[in-house]
């Protein structure tokens, strides 16, 4: 597992050098975010019997550990394969499953931290209860895998810079949103409610926070099956690619 170490060290090392742009410009826009919604709706909104503020936390927490995570493989492979580096990578003898880890394990290891920065300064606002962390530690690292096995197919696809741009803007940044960060799926119409049950990141949103407060709008071991499955599907396709050299070595 040399070549696993070695390639995970030059990811994290690339986004670590750069800690105040892919670290500390994600936590003060989710930072934004909660000052802005907790000061219009804290007074006039409880979900589940939670205070909006301390309700709104643990999503936008989760919502930026994930979009940082697919920001990180996705952003790295496209960087790499714009300037030509890409081929050494390519050229050690990393076997495709060291590369998928590698590049894995870092999306993870960033959303992590951008997440507890995230959670550590929203807490001077609201300290939201943590009645099951275990759940809550397990769905963030299964969505930050998915969404950083996600940013390597979008990485691998893209050719360049505004095709990557556009796989963000019109898939993951919707899904992200659109997934009960803001409110309860259940103050939504019915038509919406069941359009929102077949957005995945629905139940890593939903499944996270009820790791805060044993709450949720669908039981957290069908949310389990749900991102366990997503993240199986997912690994299973950039391992295809990856195996195949699809637009990296041909």
């Amino acid at each position: 597992m040399t070549g696993f170490r070695t390639l995970l060290y030059k990811e994290v090392l690339r986004f670590w050098k750069v800690s105040f742009q892919t670290v500390g410009a994600p936590v003060l826009t989710a930072l934004l975010y909660l000052m802005i919604f907790s000061h219009v709706l804290e007074t006039h909104v409880q979900v589940h019997g939670v205070p909006y503020t301390a309700f709104l936390i643990p999503g936008l927490v989760m919502m930026s550990a994930l979009q940082n995570a697919f920001a990180n493989s996705s952003s790295s492979l496209i960087q790499s394969k714009v300037t030509g580096s890409v081929v050494f990578v390519l050229l050690p003898p990393i076997s495709y499953i060291e590369f998928f880890l590698a590049y894995v394990a870092a999306a993870i290891l960033r959303g992590l931290l951008v997440g507890t920065g995230v959670l550590l300064l929203t807490m001077v606002f609201a300290v939201p209860a943590l009645v099951a962390p275990m759940w809550a530690v397990v769905f963030i690292v299964l969505g930050g895998a998915i969404m950083g096995a996600l940013g390597m197919v979008a990485g691998i696809w893209a050719d360049k810079f505004d095709q990557l741009a556009g796989f963000q803007n019109f898939l993951i940044m919707p899904l992200t949103m659109l997934s009960g960060v803001f409110y309860s799926i259940h103050s939504l119409p019915d038509f919406w409610q069941q359009v929102s049950r077949f957005n995945p990141v629905f139940y890593m949103i939903d499944g996270f926070r009820f790791g805060f407060f044993g709450v949720s709008d669908v039981p957290p071991e069908v949310s389990l099956a749900v991102v366990a499955t997503s993240f199986l599907l997912v690994s299973a396709a950039t391992l295809v690619l990856l195996r195949s050299g699809y637009k990296l070595r041909s």
